[in-house]
């Protein structure tokens, strides 16, 4: 039994709890024009659940395929049309789908996302039946919670999609009114012929409408729970929201409150005008301003202009006055997904991989979906460090300057399941890239936009972090560094090798808390209007580790509680002047010369000094570390990652 699920056991949790990587997968992947499998980690085979496809690069049909109907069976939600028998899905697995040759799912050099939705309760169900023509009929369901959102199509011929949510008609009687996945039309009042009543957590009852209920017709229904609780360590967080929001008809669109940062989003404008539906997801670019988006009625391929959406850390905010987003008094209703992952990483190739690249372009494997890479373009030879997150695309910072981020055009590529790349140029030196993946507990990231007054920004690390990094990203800025081992009126500058700086401005002498980061009014950390970016860090069992020590100017070891060592390691000092010391495996921590790069400094690596050594409980300091390092009775900082 992993540690977690015995902690988890002793406080009666108990191991098998859902989290929203358990029930939902976005993964995206190129088309080879045979057969291809698809594994996100999401049990098909023995649970159930649809998989819902859509080219990116070209004019072809969403295709849904879902284990009730069983493989072979295509539904699409851009037309009327009946369910077909093709090749796009061929079989359901334990952790994945295995895809043909059809267009929707895998045509040789296309580029495709998917939406894998796995049946659990409180998130998900599937349901088929035969129509009866009966004026009321329940039809039995296992979400165990009442349904936000239910989408019905007509399987054994033509007919439109007909959709209920609980926000139709600002949820006054919301079953008699109606809208049409395969249509801009805004909501349609239509009396209880399709829903008679609204659904409850055991049923929902239709009437006998051609879209719900002719005798001798078969039918599916998606259903979507709403803040149903079910998931998480405790078993009571929410993963998913059926909503509504109205139009303010601004660039700072109604800021809308979820109690998460969603992953996933549909969204629809319901009156006021017509409008497509609308699809973002975290995979293909969402961010601080989001415009990636597919369109459910219709066969377009992506596209990445106009209506942009900025996820934040409690929910998503519209940030153009744009009528399919946010055109004044108009309503709009939403399903949104938590992003994951949900559980706490219990090893360190969860969350952080090293890789080198001399190819040109470079691309980087790290075996999970990265969300910040610390990147050096020639460690042999003087450049800048460079930091990108996903949330804010393809915009870079430099750890040892002071300007406001720039921009590398689309080159950059975060829509890898494994990595990260670019797509384009690059160099044929040797290029390090440092990859994290933001983590309970671990690590996250978060954008925010300055106010110039003392405030508080949330987060979604889980725990207080104990390393927090910021920098100004409109504006040249320094870098502010705050950490638990020095006071809540203390910071650290990133880009130079200053000591601590007594400064209560910058955190409000206040300590972050599990849930937000205290700003000041400093301009490095809190100008009005400007943005910024914050890096979080906490110390996790066996993961990570932050934390300080005194030197000894002798040989010393530095617990971390890791069983096979360190595989990164940084060290500042901050009674006195001193680098930003990086260390790390790729490049070698070994019993001997151990290379070494400064984020304050585009220097180019250093192989000639012994200053670290390996130990299986975390790492060694020598003796014959420098005072920046190891000074008797000095006061340091550190970041180490098993």
């Amino acid at each position: 039994m992993a540690v977690r699920d015995v902690v988890q056991a002793a406080a009666g949790v108990g191991g098998d709890n859902l989290y929203v990587e358990d029930v939902f997968s976005t993964y995206l992947y190129t088309g080879n024009g045979s057969t291809q499998t698809i594994t996100n980690g999401i049990d098909l085979d023995g649970e159930g659940g649809l998989v819902w496809t859509k080219s990116r690069t070209s004019t072809s049909s969403h295709g849904l395929y879902d284990t009730v109907r069983g493989v072979l069976k295509e539904i699409t939600s851009v037309a009327t049309v009946a369910e077909s028998t093709d090749n796009g899905v061929t079989a359901f697995s334990s952790t994945g789908y295995t895809v043909g040759n059809r267009h929707t799912t895998n045509t040789s050099g296309e580029n495709y996302a998917s939406w894998t939705f796995r049946k659990a309760p409180k998130f998900f169900d599937v349901v088929t039946w035969t129509g009866d023509g009966a004026t009321s009929r329940d039809i039995p369901h296992s979400l165990n919670s009442v349904p936000g959102c239910i989408m019905v199509k007509r399987t054994s011929s033509v007919e439109n999609w007909t959709v209920y949510h609980r926000r139709l008609n600002g949820g006054t009687t919301p079953y008699n009114w109606s809208l049409r996945l395969n249509s801009t039309n805004a909501q349609t009042e239509n009396g209880d012929d399709r829903w008679v009543q609204s659904p409850t957590s055991t049923n929902f009852t239709i009437g006998n409408q051609s879209e719900v209920n002719t005798s001798g017709q078969t039918y599916v229904a998606y259903l979507f729970a709403h803040d149903a609780g079910g998931f998480g360590d405790d078993g009571e967080q929410n993963v998913i929201s059926c909503g509504s929001y109205t139009g303010n008809g601004s660039t700072t669109g109604p800021e809308i409150d979820l109690g998460f940062e969603p992953q996933w989003f549909m969204v629809k404008r319901t009156t006021g005008g017509t409008a497509d539906w609308l699809i973002y997801d975290n995979m293909r670019g969402a961010g601080s301003k989001n415009t990636v988006k597919l369109q459910p009625n219709t066969s377009n391929a992506e596209d990445t202009t106009g209506e942009p959406i900025s996820f934040t850390a409690t929910g998503f905010q519209p940030v153009q006055a744009d009528s399919e987003i946010n055109a004044s008094g108009s309503t709009y209703i939403y399903i949104a997904i938590r992003r994951g992952p949900m559980k706490t990483p219990e090893s360190g190739t969860e969350v952080f991989a090293i890789d080198t690249q001399t190819s040109t372009p470079p691309n980087y494997t790290s075996d999970f979906v990265t969300d910040m890479v610390l990147l050096r373009g020639n460690v042999s030879g003087g450049g800048d460090n460079e930091i990108l997150s996903r949330l804010t695309g393809t915009n870079r910072l430099r750890t040892n300057s002071t300007v406001a981020q720039l921009a590398y055009g689309s080159s950059y590529a975060w829509d890898l399941m494994d990595g990260f790349g670019r797509s384009i140029g690059g160099t044929s030196s040797t290029a390090y890239s440092w990859m994290f993946r933001r983590a309970p507990s671990f690590f996250d990231v978060v954008a925010y936009t300055g106010t110039g007054a003392n405030k508080t920004e949330a987060h979604n690390l889980t725990v207080a972090p104990e390393l927090w990094i910021v920098k100004g990203r409109s504006g040249a800025t320094a870098w502010r560094v705050g950490c638990t081992a020095l006071a809540n009126t203390e910071a650290l500058v990133l880009n130079t090798t200053e000591a601590k700086v007594t400064d209560a401005t910058s955190w409000n002498s206040t300590f972050p808390s599990s849930t937000v980061l205290s700003l000041g009014t400093q301009a490095n950390v809190n100008t009005n209007t400007a943005t910024y970016i914050a890096y979080l860090f906490a110390t996790v069992a066996g993961v990570s580790k932050v934390g300080s020590y005194t030197g000894t100017g002798t040989t010393l070891a530095i617990d971390c509680g890791f069983s096979a060592g360190a595989r990164f390691v940084l060290i500042k000092r901050t009674d006195s002047t001193g680098d930003w010391y990086v260390w790390d495996t790729a490049r070698g921590i070994v019993a001997g010369n151990d290379p070494y790069l400064l984020l304050n400094s585009t220097a180019a690596e250093v192989t000639s000094t012994d200053y670290i050594d390996p130990s299986s409980a975390g790492f060694e300091i020598s003796s014959t570390a420098p005072v920046a390092i190891n000074a008797s009775g000095g006061s340091y900082i550190f970041l180490a990652i098993a």
